[in-house]
């Protein structure tokens, strides 16, 4: 892991070898959208092809098909009804892949529960829990799963807001009021590694925690969660160690924030710019190494 500085993101960024082709750089399988919640699914993986993944997958509810098509053509999108009757892509050194779980997801609905389930107790890769899909780690099918994916060594990355970790520790006596102790208590717990987010976002896998304070008050919009988790999982598609590409993955998020509000001003800055500024922050850490 790291160092985590500006020479040490610099060194960790995903460039293509010579000889890459699509699938060597990475597949990001993003289990996203809803009905109701179809943008998400876009902006999850608009930014992943972004942040690098050479081929993102979208598998999501029937109605949202369309509009992920037409949102991003290069985007490979299916219904999630499929998904149960096939093995699941398992990530190799040859051709790495990710799963996104949870971007979109209406929590409570059966859909998201069996669907966690599935990807969760199914997928021989790192999978990265977001949105609805976080509701169903407080239960004892999913803490087992997550706990289970821990032993057999397969890298787990949640990533919730304040309101979505206390929902996580319902029950259990771990403070509120210590977002750095919440965020190693909830890898703790769980066998993950957790992006709390917040004005400062907390990274922890349960032994070493990063605060980090690249981010800007321009990303408390609707999506820009969306973003990150679209940006992270490209990471883990590329085959980057889960801290690692939830430390870099985070950082980039915010200076892509930061730089989109330092020309279109906080008020201005949507999810979408985000994505826009992207490449912007990742030649900032590129550049450090010149």
């Amino acid at each position: 892991m790291g160092p985590y500085d500006k020479n040490g993101f610099a060194a960790l960024l995903p460039w293509p070898a010579a000889d890459a082709h699509k699938y060597s750089r990475g597949k990001l399988i993003l289990v996203a959208g809803s009905p109701t919640y179809p943008g998400a699914a876009c902006l999850a993986a608009c930014a992943s092809q972004k942040a690098g993944a050479g081929y993102t997958e979208v598998v999501t509810a029937p109605r949202a098909i369309q509009v992920i098509q037409v949102c991003r053509p290069s985007l490979v999108v299916r219904s999630w009804d499929d998904i149960y009757n096939e093995e699941l892509q398992m990530t190799t050194r040859k051709n790495p892949c990710a799963y996104v779980l949870g971007p979109g997801f209406e929590a409570g609905k059966k859909t998201t529960l069996s669907l966690s389930y599935f990807i969760l107790g199914k997928a021989k890769a790192p999978v990265l829990v977001d949105g609805g899909a976080l509701s169903t780690l407080n239960t004892s099918g999913g803490l087992a799963l997550c706990r289970g994916r821990h032993a057999d060594g397969f890298s787990t990355v949640i990533t919730p807001h304040a309101g979505e970790a206390q929902q996580l520790v319902q029950g259990y006596d771990i403070p509120l009021d210590d977002p750095a102790g919440l965020a190693s208590l909830l890898s703790f717990h769980y066998g993950v590694v957790t992006v709390l987010k917040g004005p400062v976002t907390y990274v922890s896998n349960g032994e070493a925690t990063y605060a980090l304070t690249q981010g800007t008050s321009a990303l408390a919009k609707a999506g820009t969660g969306d973003v990150l988790s679209g940006i992270i999982g490209a990471l883990l598609a590329q085959g980057l160690d889960a801290m690692d590409a939830a430390v870099l993955g985070t950082t980039l998020h915010g200076k892509a924030g930061s730089l989109a509000a330092e020309d279109l001003t906080s008020i201005c800055v949507c999810a979408e710019d985000v994505i826009s500024y992207l490449p912007k922050a990742i030649r900032f850490f590129a550049d450090a190494v010149k």
